[in-house]
């Protein structure tokens, strides 16, 4: 290259030697930068290590809790399917005993017809037929709906009275109302006068807490205090009551002292 004075300059040019010492500074700079970073961090009390240890230390205690959580999963499961069974093992109990107590009921039927068919002479010629417990809107009231019939071959007309006793548990102890107790009026008896039959439709409502068992009838004759004739039914709102108790004549206390002197 030529100056205005004739003489030759000859200059260097190295693009490739500049974009290394480029290169150079800019990784410095950036290592320098980094380096005040770290020593900021470390004079602020944070250390990379102490980092690394809590990540990895808060890994172990997830993991941990993972493996809790399965273990009470499987825990869980478990308990559920043993319920299950049990639910399943309940419920075949409980169809086992609605079949016997099917099974006892129709017997008790069959045992109550055969009583009437060979029930011996009594001084009581007037027995319940029919027996049905009707619940009547609130709870504890319902209505006794039963049939007076004489037995045998009627031939005069009878009167009497009937008195009406329940039987259950209040509070988990043995109880027996009056039919005073329970009837809306206080009636004492049911007085009765018939030849054939007589139906009945009585209102009772039971006090709170009281679990009926079953329903006793004593039926009298005439004035004659001393014999009854009892029947007693099962408690049962649907359909008829079966009964569970043998007919019989009862004595009064002084006779049945004296009956069992002779004997």
């Amino acid at each position: 290259m030529a100056d205005s004075s004739g003489k030759l300059v000859v200059r260097s040019y190295a693009p490739k030697r500049r974009a290394v010492l480029w290169t150079l500074a800019a990784l410095l700079a950036a290592g320098i930068l980094y380096a005040a970073f770290e020593l900021g961090r470390y004079e602020a009390g944070f250390r990379v290590v102490d980092s690394v240890r809590g990540a990895l230390s808060a890994s172990r205690r997830l993991r941990s809790l993972e493996t809790e959580n399965e273990n009470q999963r499987r825990q869980l499961e478990a308990a559920e399917t043993a319920r299950r069974v049990d639910r399943e093992g309940y419920a075949q109990v409980e169809r086992s005993l609605g079949d016997m107590q099917s099974q006892i009921a129709r017997l008790n039927q069959d045992l109550s017809f055969y009583r009437g068919l060979v029930q011996p002479e009594s001084l009581i010629h007037v027995k319940v037929q029919q027996m049905q417990i009707v619940p009547d809107g609130p709870a504890g009231q319902y209505h006794l709906k039963f049939v007076l019939m004489q037995t045998g071959k009627p031939q005069k007309e009878v009167v009497g009275n009937a008195a009406i006793t329940l039987d259950g548990l209040l509070q988990g102890k043995p109880l027996s109302l009056s039919y005073a107790q329970v009837s809306p009026n206080h009636r004492i008896s049911l007085a009765y006068s018939l030849k054939y039959f007589q139906e009945y439709n009585e209102p009772i409502e039971l006090p709170a807490g009281f679990e009926p068992t079953r329903v006793g009838v004593e039926i009298h004759s005439g004035k004659d205090a001393n014999h009854s004739f009892r029947q007693a039914f099962v408690w049962k709102t649907q359909g008829m009551s079966v009964e569970t108790e043998a007919n019989r004549d009862i004595l009064s206390k002084g006779e049945a002292d004296v009956q069992t002197e002779t004997e």
